[in-house]
């Protein structure tokens, strides 16, 4: 089992990024895709960046004043993987939809198909005899982490060896990763799968397993020896993005947080200032099942720690709401003509605050979601896959001024 723990709390964040940056050049491109004891060699960033504890200019900032562009270059390449993910589920907001209505059916039929209900418990619980699935399994559950490779394979045994219907997988990913991104797990597990481009799978080789594991595991005979796509509509069109907000348009604002962005400093530096702050949190919407009890404690315990952290600038501060009927309530006893909210990628927190939106403009209060610069610049160019948006890499850099 992994050895890497992630306490909740931006100086944690601050010393695993320290940590790491020495090793963010060669050392990352030469070993990153190895699954070793311990995950040596990735960043373990992930569950800090997801909620932006840390943020995506933090790290590359970071990264660019001890190596070169150059040096850095699959590590750089790495940090923009899910707000490239973010940018194409934001044009595409269908995919997430349809991702839950196949959920809601595959749950629907575990409730009346035995067989499949006891393999994805076995699955689940790591007991399926395959070694190495059963440890990763076995590792998200413990420790709600896995290396990014291991991801790779996962999904695909889940699929193509096991059978089961990769909605339920991307939904126990979902339920036990720390760093469980709505856009980046969904749009992975649709890649693997051959749903996300079409006809593309992605197959989990022994070789391949046994080499990034460094002969761990060998599970030889036991995978699938080919990844027929699974069958399923297009991506829908692409939408143009929404406007982002700007918090000046209040006149008297209140600032509403999500889990999305636990670091508001932007909106403050934009002339923000609220006369009171919450948190609408939506770990527990993540999955129509129950999320683990280690998820919603470490989203929780980050997601106090930031209020504590940006307290001198929050106004009166109401800790946690439970759904847009309590933030309706707080807006209106502080007689806030807009609720502020840093724009929340599609996903659980997206989907409350589509309901927020309607209920309070039904009392005249506006609700203004803002969009960082960071996703501004970068989204628009998700249009089509990685090899596209990475070449946008390199200037994305310099017109966000983070630079070596």
């Amino acid at each position: 089992m992994s050895d890497l723990a992630f306490p909740a709390s931006r100086t944690a964040a601050l010393e695993k990024l320290q940590a790491f940056v020495p090793k963010a050049g060669r050392d990352y491109a030469a070993k990153r895709n190895y699954d070793l004891p311990g995950h040596p060699h990735v960043s373990g960033l992930s569950p800090y960046i997801r909620h932006r504890v840390l943020t995506e200019t933090e790290v590359l900032e970071a990264t660019l004043n001890r190596h070169s562009p150059q040096a850095a270059e699959k590590f750089i390449q790495e940090v923009f993987w899910r707000t490239y993910w973010k940018g194409w589920l934001e044009m595409r907001p269908g995919v997430w939809g349809q991702y839950k209505a196949d959920l809601n059916q595959a749950i629907n039929n575990l409730q009346t198909q035995s067989g499949l209900r006891a393999e994805w418990e076995a699955a689940c619980k790591g007991e399926t005899g395959i070694e190495p699935f059963d440890h990763w399994a076995k590792e998200l559950v413990q420790t709600g982490y896995l290396h990014n490779h291991a991801r790779m394979w996962f999904a695909s045994i889940w699929i193509f060896t096991l059978r089961l219907p990769w909605s339920l997988g991307a939904d126990f990913f979902l339920r036990h990763l720390l760093d469980g991104d709505p856009a980046a797990n969904t749009l992975s597990w649709r890649w693997v799968g051959g749903l996300q481009t079409m006809g593309k799978t992605y197959l989990a080789r022994t070789s391949n397993i046994s080499k990034f594991t460094e002969g761990r595991f060998h599970p030889k005979w036991q995978l699938a020896g080919e990844a027929s796509p699974l069958k399923g509509p297009e991506p829908p069109a692409r939408q143009p993005l929404k406007p982002s907000g700007h918090p000046a348009r209040a006149t008297n604002p209140v600032l509403l947080l999500t889990e999305e962005d636990l670091s508001p400093g932007f909106l403050f530096q934009a002339g923000l200032k609220p006369k009171a702050s919450a948190l609408l949190l939506s770990t527990r919407r993540r999955s129509p099942l129950n999320v683990v009890p280690q998820v919603i404690e470490f989203t929780e315990n980050i997601a106090k720690e930031a209020l504590k952290r940006y307290a001198s600038s929050l106004g009166e501060n109401a800790g946690f709401l439970e759904d847009a009927d309590a933030v309706l309530a707080w807006a209106e006893t502080h007689g806030a003509d807009a609720i502020v909210t840093p724009q929340a990628p599609v996903g659980p927190a997206a989907d409350q605050l589509n309901s927020l939106r309607s209920k309070v403009l039904e009392h005249g209060i506006d609700l203004i979601e803002v969009r960082r610069d960071f996703d501004e610049q970068a989204w628009p160019h998700a249009t089509h896959g990685f090899f596209r948006f990475k070449e946008h890499i390199p200037s994305l850099l310099t017109s966000l001024n983070i630079t070596s």
